[in-house]
């Protein structure tokens, strides 16, 4: 088997898909999880106006909704989490993600007072870190946050992360990874577009250019400036298509150099 194929294997990525068959899969998860969790009456998701907070927030708001009317009970929600650090350069891609979700509560957090705090604190204790380092503050401080309310509100943290972030390690390590579930992990970047395009979701919300938006001296950086691949490459590689060598190379390489990033805690 090629690593080619054993990465798609793992991913669990299909090469063809109906957005509307993987829409009621990814709801139907999210329902169950929480009705085989009987204590657990919401699902939490930081919303950042990208496409995969927008596809999930919206998967997310759709199993609240038919909980409710499944089983009665109005406390099933989906509480939408907002958390800039400080100004947010795409402000208004976050109000109109909301407006498309409708989530049944939206929490603000501005989360920029704490990592500044955070990176203080370091600096006393004589650990000077980098803005990339600073950027997965931010990540960890999002997660941090999340899980919080999710004690108070009886949640579970969802994941946003898809199958070309995971096979990456374009992630924060227990940063936006740590989550309790995540139903899109097994779609690449175009099938997220597909299922947002079936929900009618605003067009500029999906065909932005893809960033994590986490270091400050590089707003807006471009993913694939990062990555050094582009997503069509990684969504064809995870869809078992013939990509160019060097492309196949740079994911593969990738893949295996952020293994530690997808595995957990190591125990005797």
């Amino acid at each position: 088997m090629t690593l080619q194929n054993k990465i798609i294997r793992l991913m669990k990525v299909k090469s063809i898909i109906t957005p509307s068959i993987e829409i009621r899969k990814c709801v139907n998860f999210l329902k169950k999880y929480l009705l085989n969790h009987w204590y657990l009456k919401s699902l939490i998701l930081g919303i950042s106006g990208g496409q995969d907070s927008t596809l999930t927030g919206k998967l997310c708001q759709i199993a609240a909704k038919e909980l409710r009317k499944e089983t009665k009970n109005k406390k099933y929600q989906f509480l939408a989490i907002r958390m800039p650090y400080g100004n947010q350069h795409d402000e208004e891609d976050c109000k109109d993600s909301i407006n498309f979700i409708k989530p049944d509560q939206i929490i603000y957090v501005n989360i920029k007072n704490a990592v500044l705090n955070s990176e203080k604190s370091l600096k006393i204790a004589g650990i000077e870190i980098s803005d990339y380092i600073k950027g997965n503050e931010k990540s960890r401080e999002r997660m941090k946050v999340q899980y919080s309310i999710a004690a108070v509100k009886k949640g579970i943290v969802v994941g946003s992360g898809h199958a070309a972030e995971l096979v990456t390690g374009f992630f924060t390590k227990y940063g936006d990874n740590a989550t309790d579930i995540n139903p899109i992990s097994r779609l690449n970047k175009r099938q997220g577009r597909l299922l947002l395009k079936f929900l009618k979701c605003p067009p500029h919300l999906y065909l932005k250019n893809p960033t994590a938006d986490l270091e400050d001296k590089h707003p807006q950086k471009p993913d694939e400036s990062v990555l050094g691949v582009t997503y069509n490459e990684i969504d064809d590689y995870l869809e078992g298509k013939k990509i160019n060598d060097l492309s196949k190379k740079r994911i593969e390489k990738l893949y295996l150099q952020t293994k530690h990033k997808r595995k957990k805690p190591v125990t005797q």
